[in-house]
């Protein structure tokens, strides 16, 4: 697998972080690494194909939202916080509080929790 690109602070653009967010599976994946923990992408559960979920994945890098790195066979994904909160002060928080009210993403998760099974 080759290197995956990621875009730098200057790169980040509104409408593409908007839209990577315009989806609750990926708001899912946004409160899942919200914890600041980076996470194996078998680690995470979320009710569609793998194959979608790698795009759901993607996507989120591609808009800045993530940090992916391998580690031999493995991918790793973790969430740009400072990044986003340089870039876009107090959206991360903002999306992520509307996200919790509302529940929306929240049948994603984990493998480890037992409350996404």
């Amino acid at each position: 697998m080759r290197q995956a690109r990621h875009p730098g602070l200057e790169e980040m653009s509104l409408v593409a972080v908007m839209g990577a967010l315009s989806d609750p599976i990926r708001v899912g994946l946004v409160r899942v690494l919200a914890d600041g923990h980076e996470r194996g992408w078998g680690e995470l559960r979320a009710p569609v194909a793998k194959s979608t979920l790698s795009h759901h994945l993607r996507v989120l890098r591609d808009a800045g939202l993530t940090r992916t790195r391998q580690e031999g066979t493995r991918c790793f994904v973790e969430l740009r916080r400072d990044d986003l909160d340089a870039r876009f002060p107090g959206l991360l928080d903002a999306v992520l509080g509307v996200a919790r009210a509302d529940d929306v993403g929240a049948h994603v998760g984990v493998a480890d929790d037992p409350n996404h099974a």
